[in-house]
C-alpha cells in the first residue's frame, strides 16, 4: 500500500480545524517553503525526496504548538489520519539529531534543518535561530550543551548540503 500524503489544501484545512495560532500557521508555512526549495534543489543534483511528504510534514509539524508536548499531540493527530510518514517526522522533529556522516540525506534532515532555518516565518537562517533559541537555555547549562551539540551537527548538515549543490543555502532562499 502507497503512503498517503495530505495536500496543501488538506493540510491547510486541518490546521484550521486544529485552531493553530496564524503566527503558528505562518511558521509552517515558511519552514515548507525552506524545505521544498533545499529539497527541489537536492533532487536536481539526483537525489531522490518525496517532496509530498515534506510538503505534509513541514505544513502541519507544529499543528499542536499550543500544547505541551506539540510534537506527540501532532504526531497523534497525523497517524490518526493515516499520514503515517508525516507522522514519524512529526514526532522527532524537536529533537531530531541530524548525522551528517551518514550517505544518505533524507526527508526528516531537511524538514528539521529547515524548523532550525526560521524563526517564526522569516528564515533566518541556523546561527541566528539557533542561538536564539540557545539564549532561552543559557541559565541552564545541561540543555544549553545539548543544543550547543545540536547546532554542531546542523552546521555540519548544512555545510555538506551546500557542498552538494555548490551554492549557499542562504542564497537559495
Amino acid at each position: 500500500m502507497a503512503n498517503k500524503h495530505p495536500s496543501r489544501e488538506e493540510c491547510l484545512t486541518l490546521l484550521n480545524e486544529y485552531h493553530t495560532p496564524a503566527h503558528v500557521v505562518r511558521h509552517c508555512l515558511k519552514v515548507t517553503e525552506t524545505a521544498l526549495k533545499i529539497a527541489e534543489a537536492l533532487n536536481h543534483k539526483g537525489y531522490n525526496l518525496n517532496l509530498e511528504l515534506i510538503q505534509g510534514a513541514g505544513l502541519i509539524h507544529d499543528i499542536a504548538r499550543v500544547h505541551e508536548k506539540h510534537w506527540e499531540i501532532g504526531a497523534d493527530i497525523a497517524e490518526d489520519l493515516g499520514y503515517c510518514q508525516e507522522a514519524e517526522i512529526i514526532r522527532i522533529h524537536m529533537f531530531y539529531n541530524c548525522n551528517p556522516k551518514v550517505d544518505e540525506i533524507n526527508e526528516t534532515d531537511i524538514i528539521c534543518l529547515s524548523d532550525r532555518m526560521v524563526k517564526e516565518d522569516q528564515y533566518v537562517g541556523l546561527e541566528r535561530r539557533m542561538q536564539y533559541i540557545l539564549d532561552q537555555f543559557k541559565e541552564q547549562k545541561d540543555i544549553a550543551d545539548r543544543i550547543s551539540e545540536r547546532i554542531k551537527e546542523n552546521k555540519a548538515m548544512l555545510l555538506r548540503i551546500e557542498q552538494i549543490l555548490g551554492v549557499s543555502i542562504d542564497s537559495l532562499m
